[in-house]
């Protein structure tokens, strides 16, 4: 005969486990991209600049998305901070990816080889450049911000979260190439892992009973404990 305390400890890990991954595969993802990432652009390395940038595209924002759930069902002056910061990446360090790595990549594609650089390649980088310094800036802001929650909210159990901030600090001095920036993104979607599985434990004892009302309801577990009714 099944063990209903067992089967139902089963369902909550998974409950637990399924969106820590899910948060952390943005930032694990952009680390395995810039395995790929030249570490200059020319005609050579042209279109794989392009092809990285353009599965950055898709992939940049979702790192501040996974960091604005880790905030998610809360009002506090912090975490409307922590989603203003985390906005703040996602949209500069779009516009970047756009700009430096699409635009300039696919400009340089099309000039040839054997063709030096235009300035019109370099103007790009006037612009890309400042728009990442904002979006770095950004993500090193909200992750202090993450780091110092999870250290009041989870107290040692938060502790790993400080990965945030060596892994923040890295892409902004490297973006995500190899091998500094990318391991700044790997530590970027480890950290935002462990913070939405440590941070569901909280929720998960307060309903650690089957059919508890509210039962996973919050299962980022950053809101502030509810109130057993």
């Amino acid at each position: 005969m099944a063990d209903p305390g067992r089967t139902y400890g089963e369902r909550m890990d998974r409950a637990r486990v399924l969106p820590a991954l899910a948060l952390a595969v943005p930032g694990l993802a952009l680390a395995g991209a810039g395995l790929l990432h030249p570490s200059s652009l020319g005609y050579p390395t042209a279109q794989a600049w392009t092809v990285v940038h353009l599965v950055g595209l898709f992939v940049f924002p979702l790192v501040g998305l996974a960091l604005v759930l880790l905030v998610r069902g809360r009002r506090d002056v912090l975490a409307w901070v922590i989603r203003l910061t985390a906005y703040g990446y996602a949209t500069a360090y779009t516009a970047l990816d756009v700009v430096s790595g699409l635009a300039a990549g696919y400009v340089t594609r099309r000039i040839g080889p054997d063709q030096p650089r235009p300035e019109a390649v370099s103007f790009l980088f006037d612009v890309g450049g400042p728009l990442g310094q904002v979006g770095s800036w950004s993500l090193l802001l909200c992750s202090a911000l993450l780091v110092v929650d999870g250290l009041v909210r989870l107290g040692a159990a938060g502790a790993p979260g400080l990965l945030l901030l060596p892994g923040a600090y890295l892409v902004h001095v490297d973006h995500i190439v190899a091998p500094a920036g990318a391991s700044g993104m790997a530590l970027v979607g480890v950290a935002t892992g462990w913070l939405a599985f440590a941070g569901s434990a909280g929720s998960a004892e307060e309903t650690d009973q089957p059919g508890a009302p509210g039962q996973n309801s919050r299962w980022l577990g950053s809101s502030t404990p509810r109130r057993r009714s």
